[in-house]
């Protein structure tokens, strides 16, 4: 007989009753009093008649036409966090500055006050991880005029220029670290230090000069 992974976990939750559940949960690292089995659905997310990313246009993939963002948030100690935006023509950043929490009401009124002065033509859409602190996409829609795509479940490499951008910047913001303490000043030195770096796929041209080129186009 061969007993799966899956098995031993439902026969340890099912059976187990009183105290010996109440330990059990104390014992396990996800401290869990229920088995939510692999591959099961939740009914309750909130990304159910969302935008997926099969359906973002063809002109994304090519970096051809300006204007499609990609975002994510870099967690630190104590459930701290930066979101973070990038341009996939020009790899331009923005920093988020998320001081008390990443909610969706944070998340949402953050991305709105950094991106809202951008011409219409540079935010055409913004794609993001299946995270819940973009549940108030459909604001962000609304006020940006942009709509909002998601990526697969646990496919990141679907946002590659942000998860490269994402490796620059902890070099500023190390992993374990409290990143609370960075304040919006600081998180635009670190922004413009990034946009102002040379990159060898611009043709060693930096993220300022080549948003300057798409602002002076139009």
């Amino acid at each position: 007989m061969q007993i799966s992974h899956e098995t031993i976990y439902r026969a340890l939750y099912v059976q187990t009753r009183g105290t010996l559940r109440a330990d059990l949960a104390k014992q396990l690292s996800t401290g869990r009093t229920k088995r939510v089995p692999h591959g099961s659905t939740r009914s309750s997310s909130p990304y159910t008649d969302a935008f997926r990313i099969s359906e973002r246009p063809a002109e994304v993939a090519d970096r051809a036409v300006p204007g499609h963002w990609e975002g994510d948030l870099i967690i630190g100690a104590h459930g701290t966090a930066i979101g973070t935006l990038v341009e996939r023509t020009s790899r331009f950043v923005l920093l988020l500055h998320l001081p008390g929490d990443h909610t969706a009401d944070t998340v949402a009124t953050s991305m709105i006050a950094a991106m809202k002065d951008l011409p219409v033509h540079l935010r055409r859409s913004i794609t993001w991880d299946r995270g819940t602190e973009l549940a108030d996409y459909r604001r962000i829609t609304a006020e940006l005029n942009a709509p909002v795509f998601f990526c697969d479940p646990h496919s990141p490499w679907q946002r590659g220029s942000n998860e490269n951008t994402n490796r620059l910047l902890r070099h500023w913001f190390e992993k374990g670290s409290d990143l609370s303490v960075h304040d919006p000043a600081e998180l635009r030195r670190v922004q413009n230090a990034l946009n102002h770096r040379p990159r060898p796929t611009l043709d060693m041209a930096t993220p300022t000069q080549r948003l300057a080129e798409l602002l002076a186009a139009a």
